[in-house]
């Protein structure tokens, strides 16, 4: 089998699971704005910003509570019954282990954020993480599978006990707690289901040489996911200890918003880049191949919605939750920015490097992004409050973190170059959808929100579609559609 013949054959399971995980994701997501609706009119700013302090401790130990065994499921070469049982028990064992140590520093975690009273909030909702610990075998074999259409249900239906949950807790007074019962509910469900679909033997056991080729892998990958998970909410802390909770809850509503993207698209290619890219580096001509037509298609669908975001924040934010939430306006510009790196970035480049079994190098990527980062955070927050910490964020994501990627990247045997060519239509097409949403937008700014929203970024969309988009290819989805 030919490179081509390899890439079309993984392209077409990877774009069946693309399509499962791009539904449920645009399901769930859609279902959490709903929710997030709901709960900004009963929650207050300082509710939010409690949850984000929890959040922020959730989303680090998420990332390494296994130590990458689940990465290292996806890649693992052999059979996966001769590793699940090791896999298993490595993974139960870390995962405890980490909930203990998180359990004892969540105090001072809550008050180095500045909210001390955060503490009980952030032992309920890291404690998703034993749950995990059972099912990150199973979750694995699915997506190694490339069976989304299992794991997007099951992620479904969590999020429909997520949302009853929550909904309920916050109408009945819980504050930040109901935001932290709800995701327990939802992991205890979808955990359940992934354990029944995920077709592995249960199975206890432990194998000394498949223990050490899994954390030889998984270590540095957990590392580099660590790293990245503390880059996407070190903000958190920081603008909570700098400018206190109720900033903090301003801050952290924009940064759900552009975070909209990275969790429908970015999470969705994750379930498929990982084994996909896995399978592809057992060739390098096929793994260039695969590159050269990721990347051109990720920068058209990120650049459109990242301009919406940047030109239209005011009206978005205004639109969707109301006047007393426009603080947040001037922080998603920015993030908007660091938007699309991230995309370009953690769901991508992350991705290539994992799949070539350079997790090594994925954590020198992210150690240097955070270096340079923290304490850009810490004074931006302090020269510009919620706003200066954003464009802190997005000035390191674009000066640094995009030629250390460029170069890692290289360095790594993967050919960049011939994307180039496959660039030219989308960054014609962002410019100009750019330059002609801001001109509606001036010409619109005197009327409401939801004009702004249609005129200005509808126009916006329309023209990056026809600069953006080959004619061959739009009108094949004309014809498609007719």
């Amino acid at each position: 089998m030919d490179k081509t013949e390899r890439v079309e054959e993984i392209g077409a399971r990877a774009g069946r699971g693309l399509r499962w995980s791009l539904l449920g994701n645009l399901v769930t997501r859609a279902g959490s704005f709903a929710m997030g609706l709901v709960l900004a009119r009963v929650l207050a700013p300082d509710d939010f910003g409690t949850y984000a302090v929890a959040l922020a401790a959730t989303q680090i130990v998420m990332h390494i509570k296994d130590v990458g065994i689940h990465a290292a499921t996806i890649q693992w070469r052999g059979r996966l019954e001769d590793m699940a049982p090791t896999a298993t028990v490595l993974s139960f064992l870390f995962a405890t282990g980490l909930y203990a140590v998180f359990w004892a520093f969540a105090p001072a975690f809550a008050a180095m954020a500045g909210n001390a009273g955060a503490a009980g909030v952030v032992r309920l909702l890291t404690s998703i993480i034993l749950i995990e610990a059972f099912t990150a075998v199973r979750s694995a074999a699915l997506l190694r599978r490339f069976d989304q259409d299992k794991l997007t249900l099951a992620i479904m239906i969590g999020f429909v006990a997520n949302a009853a949950v929550a909904i309920t807790l916050a109408l009945g007074g819980a504050g930040a707690y109901s935001f932290a019962w709800g995701q327990v509910a939802a992991s205890v469900v979808t955990g359940i289901l992934i354990f029944f679909w995920g077709w592995v033997p249960v199975e206890i056991g432990f194998d000394r040489e498949v223990a050490a080729k899994l954390l030889r892998f998984g270590v540095p990958s957990a590392l580099g996911f660590g790293l990245e998970a503390v880059l996407m909410n070190s903000s958190y802390v920081v603008v909570g200890d700098v400018l206190g909770a109720e900033q903090l809850g301003y801050y952290l509503l924009a940064f759900n918003v552009s975070s909209w993207v990275p969790g429908i698209i970015g999470t969705a290619l994750r379930y498929v880049s990982l084994p996909s890219f896995s399978r592809l580096a057992e060739d390098p001509a096929a793994l260039s191949e695969g590159v050269r037509r990721s990347v051109p298609v990720m920068v058209a669908f990120v650049l459109p919605p990242a301009l919406v975001m940047a030109v239209l924040a005011h009206p978005l934010i205004t639109f969707l939750y109301g006047d007393r939430w426009d603080l947040s306006a001037g922080v998603l510009r920015w993030l908007a920015v660091l938007m699309v790196v991230r995309m370009l970035i953690s769901f991508l480049a992350v991705d290539i490097l994992t799949g070539l079994g350079a997790t090594r190098t994925t954590v020198v990527l992210n150690l240097c992004w955070a270096v340079a980062l923290l304490p850009a955070l810490v004074a931006g927050a302090h020269l510009g409050g919620i706003r200066g910490a954003a464009v802190a964020h997005a000035v390191v994501a674009v000066t640094v973190t995009v030629p250390i990627a460029l170069f890692v990247l290289r360095r790594a045997g993967v050919r960049l170059a011939p994307t180039l060519p496959d660039l030219v239509r989308p960054a014609l097409g962002g410019l100009a959808a750019g330059a002609l949403m801001l001109l509606l937008e001036r010409l619109t700014r005197s009327g409401p929100a939801p004009v702004q929203l249609v005129v200005a970024g509808g126009g916006g969309l329309l023209l990056f579609v026809l600069v953006a988009v080959p004619g061959t290819t739009l009108s094949k989805l004309v014809r498609r559609s007719a």
